[in-house]
């Protein structure tokens, strides 16, 4: 019987990217959730192998506006107080830590642009390490907000802009700020969203398109070789 992956999905321009023919290659069973207009209530949150919150230009702090998000930050501390597999990106990763009790906040500077993780010593050791600058020299970010640490989890790797750039709790849980599923048509996709200043915005297109081209392939190589330690050690 193939594994269920239960992806979360929040915009259609943040969809799992990579992630998907990745989990299709090896069996899985993928089902897509539109987070926005689904009744996350009626979901059990135990039942698939694994659940994927993915990214969105919303903030956790826009619950009032956005009821949902509260719905799936329930459903997430549900999972998480259950100890079963969960992998977040981005906004994922700020629900994940709202989940488990933490402050989901603006950061004092939006990151934007492939720049590289600086791994820490338990990053160093655990699956990320297949992300560390020599094997992947960038990784894509997009993001302006950003949270504390929750308790009892391990900060995996910072930036020079963010200080919580990937953190786990116990072998289950994988949170990642950073954008390792993005592929280039995602990056362009983006791109023509972007809400840059005229100023910048022929620059800073050209130079995150550069970075695509320059990093894209090792990020998504290595980002691959990370899960393919991190699923057996979170028993999937």
């Amino acid at each position: 019987m193939s594994q269920r992956l239960l992806i979360l999905q929040h915009s259609p321009l943040d969809g799992p990217g990579s992630l998907a023919p990745y989990f299709q290659a090896r069996g899985w069973q993928i089902d897509v959730v539109e987070a926005a207009h689904a009744d996350l209530a009626r979901i059990d949150p135990l039942a698939a192998d694994l659940v994927l919150p993915l990214g969105s230009a919303l903030s956790v702090y826009d619950e009032a506006l956005f009821p949902f998000i509260g719905v799936e930050r329930a459903l997430l501390a549900r999972r998480l107080a259950a100890g079963r597999a969960v992998l977040g990106i981005c906004f994922g990763a700020q629900l994940i830590a709202s989940a488990l009790g933490c402050r989901v906040y603006r950061a004092p500077q939006a990151e934007v642009g492939w720049y590289p993780l600086e791994l820490t010593a338990e990053g160093a050791a655990s699956p990320l390490r297949h992300l560390a600058p020599g094997l992947a020299p960038a990784v894509m970010h997009w993001h302006q907000d950003t949270f504390d640490l929750p308790p009892r989890t391990q900060r995996l790797a910072r930036s020079a802009l963010c200080e919580n750039q990937a953190f786990a709790l116990g072998t289950h849980l994988l949170a990642l700020q950073f954008h390792p599923e993005v592929t280039r048509d995602g990056v362009e996709a983006w791109l023509a969203e972007a809400s840059f200043t005229p100023d910048t915005r022929a620059a800073r297109i050209a130079e995150i398109r550069e970075g695509a081209a320059r990093w894209q392939a090792a990020m998504q190589r290595q980002i691959a070789r990370c899960l393919d330690d991190w699923l057996p050690a979170a028993g999937l």
